[in-house]
């Protein structure tokens, strides 16, 4: 839908909040989006430059729009939300984590049962959780039985059942594991105070327990039945050992919910920690991907709303690293500068850190400290599936990068044995290419390589890389054949997105296998050479942040524009001192 065509259906749009769904012409679900005002928030797709290519791409394919009006912010928050789970739009954020999480029953039945379950049923029993392991649960519901006696038999242990004397006790009753509700030993009501002391156990308010049992303790004793009485001071102490070992945040705080995030280009990862009675019971991280250059912000926005509907989460009160827009005008939302609330937050923040950092780990090779032999392996392996001459022993990677238009540059990283030689390294200013182009770029910082590595005669690499498409390949090929190199050297592209190697002229690219060495080694040298490039590109840029940047071009539409503009101009945009760097950055380029 181009603008023109908007215009004409703008004035039939509500401005009151709600949310608003885009479509394309098969009548696929693009998109959906929650809104103050649902006019205002769509118009902005069509009277304003997006800089992203991925909003730019939506709003082309963008054939008819429907709303939904709401009474509040927070009603489409939620109705977002529902709707996103529910047909998980192309462009709309994915929240990667398709796991089923376990939930604790208490079970609708006279005596009731508690197990470990992960489907809920609408039969009226009670479900506690979700947790997010199953070993946790079973270690809970272990604990459970060590602790309050209930009954584990499917008995239908109806009033008249039990007064016809239909039932006889079993091994667990001699154990001591269950006080014989199915000959009457045990009334409802006794076996309901257990039930409620597993609901004090699950929320970690063992305070409760242990009080509970004192009281117990405490009558024995008075009735001076001192063996019944040390039993229970024994399973107290238990109870007060597993109560030190909980991660206990602080007896002053109740229930809270804890985010922070980590986020990456089109990835983040959000972790989630589930405070009650000032204990950690849950812990959770999710990673993300985001689809159109969502901010921090807008993502933490997003993945909160999903977890705390999904751990059916009531406490009123979160945690969080940076101002966010929550609709629930109920909920406290703290950013903790000290205390035991920052320590909390700096807890999450090692949990996503750690998180991060053991995904990455899984998907990529460190031949470091491997014996030669091991480090052989993976190039034969990789040979192999190239149908190489020889062991890609030499492994040269570029990468062009650019910050939405700005500032160009290349990078080169080199493996040799598969492990990085970071002496090898080269950056690259691009020279000779006006404006953005990333296959002349590409074609330029190839042949400048490699006519140095010739004037030098330097040993050239067995196998080059090019992180791009095609076009970007057939332009590194070119420089390979002015160079005269065809033949002493293999050229490959590397998919931006599939992680796929092909040739030139290939119809068909070749996919390593998903969990083979191969393929961890050559995502390795991938993420080096984006690593290498970016750190390279923040430095190239004159001291302001994408931020600033961002907004520079909303307002001036290009870069050529921005350098046109005069620094009275650009200070009234961005500020005396951030135009001064501006302008004496222009003046060196």
């Amino acid at each position: 839908m181009n603008q023109e065509a908007f215009q004409q259906i703008a004035h039939t749009i509500p401005v009151e909040p709600g949310i608003y769904k885009y479509f394309d012409k098969q009548g696929t679900l693009l998109y959906v989006g929650k809104a103050k005002s649902l006019r205002k928030r769509v118009s902005s797709y069509f009277t304003k430059t997006f800089t992203g290519y991925k909003t730019h791409e939506l709003v082309q394919r963008i054939h008819h729009i429907e709303f939904t009006i709401v009474d509040s912010e927070q009603d489409a928050f939620l109705l977002e939300n529902a709707l996103i789970k529910e047909y998980q739009p192309k462009y709309n954020i994915n929240l990667k984590d398709d796991k089923t999480y376990p939930y604790i029953v208490i079970k609708k039945e006279p005596y009731p049962r508690i197990f470990l379950t992960r489907r809920k049923w609408n039969d009226g029993s009670e479900y506690l959780g979700p947790f997010t392991s199953a070993g946790r649960v079973r270690e809970l519901i272990s604990f459970i039985k060590q602790y309050i006696p209930l009954r584990s038999c499917k008995l239908n242990l109806t009033e008249q059942n039990i007064q016809k004397g239909k039932f006889k006790v079993c091994l667990e009753y001699h154990l001591g594991n269950c006080k014989g509700p199915c000959e009457a030993l045990q009334n409802e009501a006794d076996y309901q105070e257990g039930i409620q002391l597993v609901r004090n156990v699950l929320k970690g308010n063992l305070g409760a327990v242990i009080q509970h049992y004192k009281l117990i303790m405490q009558g024995h004793a008075a009735q001076l039945n001192f063996e019944q009485a040390e039993q229970i001071r024994k399973k107290i102490e238990h109870l007060e050992n597993y109560q030190a070992k909980s991660v206990i945040v602080s007896k002053h705080l109740t229930n809270l919910d804890v985010f922070s995030i980590v986020k990456e280009d089109d990835k983040a990862y959000v972790n989630y920690l589930m405070v009650q009675n000032g204990t950690i019971v849950q812990t959770h991280t999710v990673p993300v991907e985001t689809k159109l250059e969502e901010t921090e912000e807008e993502v933490l926005e997003f993945v909160i709303g999903n977890l705390r509907t999904s751990f059916n989460s009531l406490a009123n009160e979160i945690i969080v690293p940076f101002p966010i827009e929550y609709p629930d005008k109920e909920l406290i939302i703290t950013i903790p500068k000290a205390g035991d609330k920052r320590k909390l937050l700096e807890l999450s923040l090692k949990n996503v850190a750690y998180f991060k950092a053991e995904l990455v780990k899984k998907k990529i090779l460190h031949l470091e400290g491997k014996t030669d032999t091991e480090q052989k392996k993976v190039l034969y392996e990789l040979q192999n599936y190239l149908q190489l001459s020889s062991a890609p022993l030499h492994i040269e990677c570029f990468d062009n990068s650019n910050f939405q238009g700005a500032y160009p540059v290349s990078a080169m990283v080199c493996f040799k044995n598969g492990i990085p030689s970071k002496n090898d390294y080269r950056k690259f200013n691009v020279k000779t290419v006006e404006g953005i182009n990333d296959f002349a770029t590409m074609k330029e910082v190839v042949y400048r390589r490699y006519k140095r590595v010739l004037a030098e005669e330097a040993p050239l690499p067995d196998l080059i890389i090019i992180d791009g498409g095609k076009g970007q390949l057939s332009a590194a090929l070119e420089s390979i054949k002015a160079l005269n190199l065809l033949g002493s050297t293999t050229l490959v592209g590397l998919a931006k997105n599939e992680e796929e190697l092909f040739f030139a002229g290939d119809q068909e690219s070749i996919k390593l296998p998903l969990n083979s060495d191969s393929l961890k080694l050559v995502r390795r040298i991938r993420d080096e050479v984006h690593r290498f490039g970016i750190g390279f590109h923040r430095n190239q840029r004159p001291g302001i942040g994408p931020q600033t940047i961002t907004q520079l071009l909303k307002t001036f539409r290009s870069l050529k524009n921005i350098k046109a503009q005069s620094e009275k101009n650009l200070a009234a945009e961005i500020g005396t001192a951030k135009a001064a760097l501006l302008m004496a950055y222009f003046k060196q380029v």
